[in-house]
């Protein structure tokens, strides 16, 4: 039940001039209360509302007839002020601090903090990352769970199907090459009849407004391992490396993909690789550099997907160093002057602060890669009940988001977009 509390002077010519019938619902009987005894002069009149939940009707009063009434003390009926809730037992009394600035106040309900919300995560930021095989099944991949490598013509398909109806329309793709056409050159990355070009192909023919990502690098189509051309001493060879990414690059580009990513680190692949998209009437292609790759430990689940580790060595020559963080403006000063369009920083969540660098330094999208570990990890804690895998989940996306990240490859593309379009 509702109530109204009116502060006047308790005198019967105040009482008098209420006229209950033009309230609506109210009682004629008027119960009157004390107010606090600080008060001992005056008396509050507690209007009570009628004891039926439903809206008040209306009375058919005009606008200038209400306001009169108004005027004239004759004021509508509200409810109290809520009483202050109760401390518990033991509560301390302590004075207020004298702050003026009290932060919690933006905090206290669900609307002002989404009001007040800065970052924002939407299914629109996620590019899906896919593993594709020549295969007609679907192989589960043992080091991360819900991942498969797709059958281009079947699986891959219905996987696009399902992202797309939650929002999710940007893809990237990785092949798992058979190995018998694996050689030290790669020569497989630039075949027109390859797997990721007649993926590419299908994908447009079904989805024409779907955005295809590619990887450009050598390491699926090496049978070194590496991301480039490995020289008979162990060197990678970058200028002859980057000939064959550009290759790659605009076969491609010619299947019909929106973004080609050179994935590999070497020097002035971006620039060249822009040289020969244009050179081949390509200019509408962007390239999503991977501006600060680093030989990280979070990528050995993505390598047993794509059966791709090394086949000795490792790839600390050409990726960077995880303990160096100024080095990453080097990268992006040479990206953006040779016609990067997005720069990606790879992995995502431990380099928090490499995002924010190239996000206070670059007018350029910028990219973040949520890897295989990170993904890993997240599932493996899930599993064990350590975590909450779907907070966590939601969590590490908006913390890349926050550090500047525009849009984020992660393999918890589906899974993220369906939790924020409210499915389990």
């Amino acid at each position: 039940m509702a109530s109204s509390i009116v502060n006047m002077p308790l005198n019967v010519g105040t009482i008098r001039g209420l006229d209950c019938r033009t309230y609506g619902n109210l009682k004629n009987t008027l119960p009157i209360q004390s107010s606090p005894s600080t008060l001992p002069h005056r008396r509050m009149l507690v209007l009570k509302a009628s004891i039926n939940d439903g809206p008040m009707k209306k009375m058919g009063r005009s606008d200038a007839e209400c306001e009169a009434a108004v005027v004239a003390g004759n004021i509508p009926e509200a409810p109290p002020v809520p009483a202050t809730p109760s401390s518990p037992a033991g509560t301390p009394v302590v004075p207020s601090l004298d702050i003026n600035r009290r932060p919690r106040r933006n905090r206290r309900s669900p609307v002002l903090r989404s009001a007040f919300q800065e970052t924002s995560l939407s299914p629109a930021n996620f590019v899906y990352p896919l593993f594709i095989h020549e295969g007609e099944e679907d192989t589960p991949i043992g080091a991360m769970p819900g991942c498969y490598r797709l059958g281009w013509r079947h699986g891959l398909l219905e996987e696009v199907a399902k992202a797309r109806d939650v929002g999710v329309n940007s893809i990237v793709l990785f092949p798992k090459v058979p190995d018998a056409l694996k050689t030290p050159t790669g020569d497989e990355s630039y075949n027109d009849s390859g797997l990721v070009p007649r993926t590419i192909r299908l994908l447009k023919d079904k989805y024409p407004d779907l955005i295809i990502y590619t990887d450009v690098a050598l390491d699926p189509y090496s049978s070194d391992g590496h991301d480039g051309i490995v020289r008979e001493d162990g060197v990678i060879m970058n200028d002859e490396t980057v000939h064959q990414l550009c290759k790659q690059a605009v076969s491609q580009a010619r299947a019909g993909a929106d973004v080609v990513s050179p994935s590999d680190m070497m020097d002035g692949r971006v620039g060249a690789i822009r040289s020969a998209l244009d050179a081949e009437g390509f200019q509408n292609v962007s390239i999503m550099s991977y501006t600060a790759k680093y030989a990280s430990s979070f990528y050995g689940p993505f390598r047993e997907a794509l059966d791709s580790n090394p086949r000795f060595g490792d790839k600390k020559t050409y990726q960077m160093n995880p303990a160096n963080y100024r080095e990453a403006l080097i990268e992006l000063r040479a990206d953006e002057s040779e016609g990067a369009d997005i720069l990606l920083v790879k992995p995502g969540l431990p380099y928090l602060d490499v995002i924010r660098l190239l996000r206070d330094n670059s007018p350029l999208p910028i990219a973040a890669y949520q890897v295989s570990g990170e993904y890993s990890m997240i599932k493996a804690g899930g599993v064990l009940k350590m975590i909450d895998e779907e907070k966590v989940m939601l969590e590490s996306l908006m913390c890349l988001r926050r550090a500047g990240a525009d849009i984020i490859l992660t393999y918890f593309a589906l899974q993220a977009a369906r939790s924020l379009c409210g499915e389990k």
